[in-house]
C-alpha cells in the first residue's frame, strides 16, 4: 500500500454571503474529478462574509494545475465576488527567521523542522546580533549579521532585501527581533510576516509586559502571535495562549513562564501559516481548523 501523499490544490476564499456558494465551489471540483478531502467553512454573520478552505487531490483532475487559477477566476471568482488564493502542497514554503539575542523562539523552531514536523524550508537566519551565529552552525543554516540601528535602518534593510530575495523566502517568522521594521519592509511582505508578542494583546501593548503584570498583580500572562502590519503590535492575531500565576511569581518567574508561553504560541501559528490554513480580513483572521 502507497501511504505517500498526493498532490492537491488549497482554495482560501472569502466573499458575501449568498446561498448555494458551497455547492458551487464543491460542484467545480468533483465535475472535473477532483477528490476532497478537506472542507472547512465559516459564516461571519454579523458582517454577511462567507470563509472557506477546501483541499482536494490533483491526481485525476482534468484541470491543469497551471490553468486552475485562470479556469477559477474566470468562471466563478467575478461572478460571486470572490477573493481567494490557490495553493499546491508540492510547493514547499521557504520561511526566514529573523531574531537578536533571545533564543528560545529560534531552538524551538529549528527542533521542530529537524524533527521533520514541518513541511517547509528555512533557508536563512538574519539577525540584528551576533550571538545566535551557532544555531545557525549547529542546525546547518547560513545566519546573517546585519547590525541594524536607527541610522542605518533603510541600508541595512536593503542589504535583507537581497537575502531575502536570494534565498527565495516566502515569509518571515519574528523570532523575538526587538527591531521595528520599516513600513516598506512590511509593505513587501502582506500577511507573510509572523510576529510573537510577550502579552496577551491588547493588554500589555509595548515595552517590559511582565513587568507590568506584575506592578498590576495579574493572575494570568499570556502571548499573542501576529502577522505584522504598520500599526505596532496591533496586526491580525493567528494564536494566543495564557498561563496562571499568583502572588509568590517573581518577575523572573513570570519571565520563564512566558517563554514557554511564546515558544508554543509562535510555533502553533507558524504551523498553521505553513499547512496555509490562515484567512485573513481587515485586520481580523479566520484560523481553519
Amino acid at each position: 500500500m502507497d501511504n505517500r501523499k498526493k498532490p492537491t490544490a488549497i482554495l482560501r476564499m472569502h466573499c458575501p454571503d449568498q446561498p448555494g456558494i458551497i455547492a458551487v465551489i464543491t460542484d467545480f471540483i468533483t465535475t472535473n474529478r477532483g477528490n476532497i478531502i478537506y472542507l472547512d467553512q465559516y459564516v461571519d454573520r454579523q458582517n454577511g462574509i462567507f470563509y472557506m478552505r477546501v483541499e482536494w487531490e490533483l491526481e485525476n483532475f482534468m484541470i491543469p494545475a497551471e490553468k486552475i487559477d485562470e479556469y477559477f477566476n474566470t468562471l466563478y471568482a467575478r461572478r460571486y465576488e470572490l477573493t481567494y488564493r490557490i495553493s499546491f502542497s508540492t510547493r514547499r514554503q521557504r520561511m526566514a527567521i529573523f531574531v537578536s539575542k533571545m533564543s528560545h523562539c529560534l531552538y524551538d523552531m529549528l527542533a521542530r523542522h529537524m524533527a521533520g514536523e514541518w513541511d517547509v524550508d528555512i533557508p536563512v537566519i538574519i539577525s540584528n546580533h551576533p550571538d545566535l551565529a551557532i544555531a545557525g552552525e549547529q542546525f546547518g543554516i547560513p545566519f546573517e549579521h546585519i547590525p541594524v540601528t536607527r541610522d542605518n535602518k533603510e541600508e541595512m534593510e536593503k542589504r535583507e532585501f537581497e537575502i531575502l530575495d536570494r534565498h527565495k523566502v516566502d515569509f518571515i517568522v519574528l523570532a523575538r527581533y526587538m527591531q521595528v521594521l520599516s513600513e516598506d519592509f512590511i509593505r513587501r511582505y502582506p500577511n507573510r510576516i509572523i510576529n510573537i508578542h510577550h502579552s496577551f494583546l491588547p493588554a500589555f501593548v509595548g515595552a517590559k509586559p511582565y513587568h507590568q503584570a506584575y506592578e498590576r498583580g495579574v493572575k494570568l500572562i499570556g502571548a499573542t502571535s501576529h502577522y505584522v502590519t504598520a500599526d505596532l503590535d496591533a496586526g491580525p492575531i493567528i494564536e494566543q495562549d495564557v498561563a496562571r500565576i499568583s502572588h509568590k511569581d517573581t518577575i523572573d518567574e513570570l519571565v520563564k513562564k512566558g517563554r514557554d508561553l511564546e515558544k508554543i504560541v509562535l510555533s502553533r501559528a507558524v504551523e498553521k501559516h505553513i499547512q496555509r490554513k490562515i484567512l485573513t480580513y481587515n485586520n481580523k483572521t479566520v484560523v481553519f481548523s
